[in-house]
Order: C-alpha cells, then structure tokens, then sequence
C-alpha cells in the first residue's frame, strides 16, 4: 500500500526546501492524489462474484483443521467409496434387482406422429392422391411429416373428418386408425423402415413398399422401375413379431400359418411337439379298443 502523503507533506514542512521546489500550481494535483490513494485501500470485489476455496487443514479454528472434515477413521476417510458400494457385501441392486418400467434406449424408436385430419387436409388440398398408394415417400415430399428417423405412426384423432377411401402404407398405425380407414372403404400396410432405408427412399434409390420378404400390391411403375438399394426387413425379434401380427396389419402377417400366432417364442396351443404326441398317441388308443 502507497504510504499517506499527507504525512510526506507534514514531514516536507520541518524541512527547509527552496521556494521554487514545490510550485503553488501544484497543490490541487497533490491532494488529489491523496484522495485516490485512500480509495485504492477501500477497494473490493462485488458480493457474490466469487467463491472462497475451502482451506483444509488449518487448525480447528477454521472449523475444517485436523480430519478436513471427513470424520474419523473408516474408508470414507482415507479413500474413495465407488457409487453403490455396501461395505463389500453383494450390492443391493444385485440382490434386489431393478424394478419397474424401464425404457431402454435399444427398444426405443423415434416415430414421427401423423393424424388422420392432416391426411384428409392434405387430400382436400390435392397434396396426396388417393388413388395411388401412399407411402413414406409421398408424406414427405408434401410435407405432411418431416424429419422422419425410425418412421411415421399413423393415429387416428380427427377420424370424423376422413372421407377419401386411403391405401396407405406406413410403419405402424393405432387400431382406431386401421378401423377408421377400412370403415372409409380403404387399407392399411404397417411395414418396416430405418433411418437409412428412409434417407434412400427420399433420394429415389430405394423401392418405398417391396422387400424380399414383403408381398403387397404396388403401382406397375414401382414394380417395373429398378432401384440402387434394396429396402430392408427387420432382424430383431420385437420387430418381427410386430409385423407378423395381422391386428397390426403387418405386411409379414402372411408368413405366420393358420391358427399360429405371430410370436416367435411362444407356440401356440395345441401346436407344438407334445400335442402331436398326445394325439397320436390318442389315436392309437382307440384304435386298439374298438370292438369293431
């Protein structure tokens, strides 16, 4: 800190200086510096513009000297303790396990919602037509949906306002919606896309219905016309089973036999080994009880 100059001056006093050392003009300037310098000694950051760092150690007046505020002995005190450790006994997630409904990011899917009115808006305005198929294709190139990633579920709010008789094909559809567009006269395929089969089918080199696995009926341009790329089938048991299912009006719904269900895992009763054994077996009973 500069010393007080008001002091230097009252010590300037007792010495005897020459009358030309210190002009008169200079005065004004010389108690202005002393003013600035009792400022400077006054000065302080704003309240709250930083935060004291926490001294440890610094003996017990500072409330953290000697432990540093971690206590006495234990493993909390010479280390660090990973998140969920219970003292070295089996963990409690372990034996408790998770529960509830938990939706992981793997079975998780980005589907672009699309409503029944902005369908029968879009046909009013002459965007879609209605005669042909309606794939993912046409819905973005109107408009009707963007940014698609995973797909396009059709829901059915505002179905009092459909009229045209739709054959739409899309990813997934609400049972209402399917009910709604059969009641008008129309269908509904429900049939799998990916990211990167909707990015081709945008940019023209990727069929928007057929597949190797898929048997739906398409305009003679889309089956004449040859494609870059050849659109997908799912892989995934979750989605497989998704599109065997007539309810869901799955375009694989034709592999699944008459009477099976569209599970992978779970048979049907009445359908597996044990039930043809049961039945053979029964034959042959009666077969050797008759009395004639």
């Amino acid at each position: 800190m500069p010393p007080r100059l008001h002091s230097l001056l009252r010590f300037s006093h007792s010495i005897v200086r020459p009358a030309t050392e210190i002009s008169p003009f200079l005065v004004p300037f010389l108690y202005t510096q002393q003013r600035n310098a009792s400022i400077l000694a006054s000065l302080s950051k704003n309240p709250g513009s930083f935060r004291n760092r926490k001294r440890l150690g610094r003996g017990p007046s500072s409330g953290k000297g000697k432990t540093s505020g971690r206590g006495h002995k234990g493993q909390k005190q010479h280390g660090k303790v990973p998140v969920g450790f219970n003292g070295g006994q089996t963990k409690d997630e372990v034996v408790h396990g998770k529960r509830g409904d938990h939706n992981f990011a793997a079975f998780s899917v980005d589907m672009k919602r699309l409503n029944l009115f902005k369908v029968q808006d879009w046909v009013d305005q002459g965007r879609l037509d209605p005669s042909k198929p309606i794939t993912i294709k046409e819905l973005c190139e109107s408009r009707c949906v963007s940014n698609v990633k995973d797909g396009v579920k059709l829901l059915a709010k505002g179905s009092e306002q459909l009229k045209a008789p739709l054959n739409i094909i899309i990813s997934r559809a609400s049972a209402r919606a399917i009910a709604t567009i059969e009641a008008a006269g129309g269908s509904v395929t429900t049939r799998y896309y990916t990211p990167f089969a909707v990015k081709r089918i945008m940019r023209d080199k990727m069929d928007p219905i057929n597949s190797l696995q898929s048997q739906i009926e398409a305009g003679e341009e889309i089956q004449k016309r040859p494609f870059y790329n050849r659109l997908p089938d799912p892989t995934s048991r979750k989605d497989i089973e998704y599109y065997r299912d007539p309810a869901h009006r799955g375009y694989l719904s034709h592999l699944v036999p008459e009477g099976h269900g569209p599970s992978l895992f779970y048979k049907t009763p009445g359908t597996g080994k044990m039930a043809a054994r049961k039945t053979s077996k029964s034959k042959a009973v009666a077969g050797e009880n008759r009395i004639w």
